[in-house]
């Protein structure tokens, strides 16, 4: 068995960024630069032949590069709770084109459709534990957050290992768009 998940890396620029954000509030889990990704779609767990049929499909997908933009900032909550602290992504045609064609690709090969609307971003922090008052003040400080249009050339089908401090995430392919 495999945990997976379909995402874009962020280049080298948008992680450097993006770390300069973080910290600064108690309790808060900031995720560590190398694992930045914006989730196209999470798989889970599958057997190993599910996952050669994966990269099979993904494999078979074309599209055409694009840029993505990050702006704003805001949080996840759950049953009132902030649960995450997260940088928005503008909308974008290529991007959402993309995820389409992704999902329509792993209903295919027998996947489960998401129950989830697609709504892109990039986790910054697991916040479950921090004060509330001190998220809010952090949102508010950071909510004209806006960093350049990057080119997206590839998305990669990444393997998890859930840790004790924080997953591990592994690139296992990467699919060049055209």
């Amino acid at each position: 068995m495999v945990r997976l998940f379909v995402a874009l890396a962020l280049p080298d620029t948008l992680r450097t960024q993006l770390s300069m954000l973080a910290g600064g509030i108690q309790g808060a889990r900031w995720v560590r630069p190398e694992n930045y990704h914006l989730t196209l779609r999470f798989i889970g767990e599958v057997e190993n032949w599910r996952a050669d049929e994966v990269d099979e499909a993904l494999s078979a997908i074309r599209c055409k590069t694009f840029d993505l933009s990050l702006r704003g900032v805001g949080t996840f909550e759950k049953a009132g709770k902030i649960g995450a602290l997260w940088i928005g992504v503008e909308k974008n045609e290529g991007l959402t084109h993309l995820q389409s064609k992704i999902e329509t690709a792993l209903q295919r090969v027998g996947l489960e459709p998401e129950r989830r609307r697609f709504a892109p971003h990039v986790t910054l922090a697991r916040t479950d534990r921090a004060p509330p008052e001190k998220l809010v003040a952090w949102v508010q400080a950071h909510n004209l957050f806006r960093a350049p249009p990057e080119p997206m050339e590839h998305f990669t089908l990444f393997s998890s290992r859930l840790g004790k401090e924080s997953p591990v995430y592994v690139p296992e392919v990467e699919y060049e768009l055209a």
